[in-house]
């Protein structure tokens, strides 16, 4: 069985304000962010291929990024869609002709999530072999509430049973794929997460706790936070702390 990356690279950024740039490839000390993303996936011992879906036009460069940091598990490139569904609806398709008659476990990670670890990635793996679905969480360090359309508190979920889904999130690529197919044929091109349509679909789902430095690189706040986390690696390196 095979462990495929799907990684999907689609947005523009534009809560990032920026002008040129998509925000997977901003640079973050002369590496752009979606490379920090894709050497954890190169790294890992159990990846065996990575599927990229990327804004068409920014394809040619993505490619030479790879060539440029030696990325060599990177299979297929193939354009997203209109909405981050859609997007990554033709990664799943492009892992399932990497993935030809083998049977494969898909790992489904944003391109701007850079703050991973082999740990998590071993996680997803052996969840979804043993469980059938594996959701990269965060623990909550706050209360959560949930409130209706007049923002009356409805719930006061308990912090234990809370948490915050992120990524990578992993199925059997059939089982994924299948239900894509069923939203697709229902008319439905926007659901926010996987989990959330795989959720929608009655799948069941398992939760596996990620570290507290996943984070989405989405605004402003987020790069610098990726760059203090990046830095502080660094100088505990240098200095042995």
């Amino acid at each position: 069985m095979k462990n495929i990356g799907v990684i999907f690279a689609g947005g523009a950024g534009k809560r990032m304000h920026t002008k040129d740039l998509p925000k997977q490839f901003l640079e973050v000390f002369h590496r752009p962010i979606i490379i920090y993303t894709l050497e954890h996936f190169e790294k890992c011992d159990e990846i065996d291929d990575v599927v990229i879906a990327c804004i068409e036009d920014w394809i040619p460069y993505l490619k030479d990024l790879i060539y440029q940091f030696r990325i060599e598990k990177v299979r297929k490139i193939v354009p997203g869609g209109e909405t981050g569904q859609l997007s990554i609806y033709q990664g799943l398709l492009a892992a399932k002709e990497v993935a030809g008659e083998e049977e494969a476990v898909v790992l489904i990670h944003d391109g701007v999530r850079p703050l991973i670890t082999p740990e998590l990635l071993h996680k997803n793996i052996e969840c979804v072999r043993e469980k059938g679905s594996a959701v990269t969480s965060g623990l909550v360090t706050e209360t959560i509430v949930v409130v209706d359309q007049e923002n009356r508190i409805e719930q006061v979920p308990t912090r234990e049973k809370s948490r915050v889904a992120k990524a990578p999130q992993s199925f059997h690529l059939k089982d994924v794929l299948s239900i894509h197919e069923k939203a697709l044929a229902d008319g439905i091109t926007d659901f926010i997460d996987t989990c959330t349509m795989m959720q929608y679909y009655n799948f069941p789902l398992v939760m596996v706790d990620g570290p507290s430095e996943n984070i989405k690189i989405t605004t402003p706040e987020d790069f610098y936070i990726m760059r203090a986390i990046l830095e502080e690696r660094e100088n505990a390196q240098i200095y042995g702390e």
